[in-house]
């Protein structure tokens, strides 16, 4: 009986925080006892190393638990984004001998997103500023002090709807006006202080073309993406700790108060993959190609996955 005691104990100590709080979750019976999990790119660039474990996470928790993780690209920033990354992208994780489980991609929710943010705005949560980003910064206030009131966030209603639908049209200009949830803006998280939810361009975007001009930020597509897939572990690095809180809020709102507690996305943070004297940035690498430093995403001395490849590195 302790050889089996102490073997237990064993295998709970072997366990990650993360998968710690999976298997506390299935023990509980949460979302029908299912799990899945996702892992959301942007295709604006080629994955890199520290891509790679956030990748052996999302499909490694999943699969050890009988579980799917499924591929969903978040295309919300067309300017930036590429038919190109989404093939490499698919490429290096099928070279890293994963395969996912449905290929998604946030654009496939555009209409429901927008959808709820119309009910947000007709239930007094979201309100169009024509304010400029500059002057919406210097309101958010300080983490120490509170911030100042939109003279737009008690607009009527019904101007705020007829303004959000003219950002689609294609009438408002980029930069022109903005849809922001309305939160608390004494609120000592930053990112409760009515952010941003929605904002217009017009770069035609590699899935849907010019039907869209008024895109959701990431905060406001990343949860409701998630909960509408039913992923159940939504796993990301540190630096979205402080995002949790509205994460959660937006979910609260899109599940209008129903089963708040149960088949919901839960958020789990980790510590990204940093490695000494290597640029771990899509934006940063992006630079060394323009500029012509490198030959390449796959040249083999960036910190590409597939300049690993190339390089001559095997995914075993």
């Amino acid at each position: 009986m302790t050889d089996i005691k102490n073997e237990e104990a064993g295998e709970k100590k072997s366990l990650n925080f993360i998968e710690q709080a999976v298997e506390k979750d299935l023990k509980e019976g949460k979302n029908g006892g299912k799990v899945q999990t996702r892992f959301p790119p942007e295709p604006n660039g080629y994955l890199h190393i520290g891509h790679a474990k956030a990748i052996c996470l999302d499909f490694g928790i999943a699969e050890k638990h009988g579980g799917v993780c499924n591929l969903r690209f978040d295309d919300t920033n067309p300017t930036k984004e590429d038919v190109e990354y989404v093939e490499a992208i698919k490429e290096d994780i099928q070279w890293l001998g994963y395969q996912w489980g449905n290929e998604y991609y946030a654009s496939d929710y555009f209409q429901q997103l927008w959808d709820f943010a119309i009910r947000l705005i007709q239930e007094g949560k979201a309100y169009i500023d024509e304010q400029s980003s500059e002057l919406i910064a210097q309101q958010k206030g300080t983490p120490t002090q509170p911030g100042v009131e939109s003279p737009y966030r008690n607009r009527p209603i019904e101007e705020s709807l007829e303004l959000f639908k003219k950002m689609n049209s294609g009438e408002i200009e980029e930069g022109a006006m903005v849809l922001r949830a309305k939160i608390d803006m004494a609120n000592p998280n930053m990112h409760f202080r009515d952010p941003i939810i929605y904002r217009v361009v017009k770069h035609p975007h590699h899935r849907t073309g010019t039907t869209w001009k008024a895109y959701p930020m990431y905060d406001f597509a990343h949860g409701q993406s998630d909960f509408f897939e039913g992923v159940t572990h939504s796993l990301c690095t540190l630096e979205f700790v402080v995002h949790r809180p509205l994460y959660d809020l937006f979910i609260d709102w899109l599940k209008e108060g129903k089963d708040l507690n149960d088949n919901r996305p839960r958020q789990t943070e980790f510590n990204k993959l940093n490695l000494s004297y290597t640029l771990m940035s899509k934006r940063n690498l992006l630079t060394l190609v323009k500029e012509g430093l490198v030959n390449g995403w796959d040249d083999p001395r960036m910190p590409t996955i597939c300049g690993f490849r190339r390089r001559g590195y095997s995914c075993l």
